[in-house]
């Protein structure tokens, strides 16, 4: 879904889109859209900059960082980003950046990829590590095993070798 800013009569339209999972590519991620996205916001076109700001909300499966059982997670992802054109930053402006000007994407044309934007906002929210709940035991090293659905024997049967030799000493009672 692109928006075309040169149709833009108004200086702010609001915008409420569905966006295909398909059109959402998140490559090698660990991230897949289940159904459709919703997109609502709105478009602010000024003389310099473009400004689109609302709300992503979508639901997405996952895999467990520890047993990488499948999880679906509902998200909400509020956004605010800007577009400027090449013209309007010039080399002084690229060298002193404030925390502000990194919300700012040059506009190549006078489309905004909305799909684009969606799969930015949703990987920049998404946590390093992600767990299908909060004990999950994870997967044994020994046999690769869940350990949330069977409690395996490797741990138990492990014996360090150094020690191996004290299973072989009698104890006098």
């Amino acid at each position: 879904m692109k928006i075309d800013l040169a149709t833009l009569n108004e200086p702010k339209t609001s915008f409420d889109v569905q966006i295909s999972p398909s059109d959402v590519d998140f490559e090698n991620e660990d991230i897949k859209p289940l159904e459709e996205i919703r997109v609502e916001g709105e478009v602010s076109k000024g003389i310099i900059q473009t400004d689109l700001e609302g709300k992503i909300f979508a639901k997405v499966g996952l895999n467990c960082s520890r047993c990488l059982e499948a999880i679906e997670k509902d998200l909400e992802i509020p956004f605010k980003v800007g577009f400027a054109d090449a013209e309007n930053f010039s080399e002084q402006l690229e060298k002193e950046l404030d925390e502000e000007d990194l919300e700012v994407s040059l506009l190549e044309d006078d489309e905004i990829d909305l799909s684009e934007i969606v799969r930015e906002q949703i990987l920049l929210t998404q946590t390093a590590q992600v767990f299908c709940k909060k004990d999950c035991k994870g997967l044994c090293p020994e046999c690769g095993q869940n350990q949330n659905l069977i409690n395996c024997k490797c741990k138990e049967e492990e014996v360090d070798p150094r020690w191996s030799a004290l299973k072989d000493l009698k104890l006098d009672e």
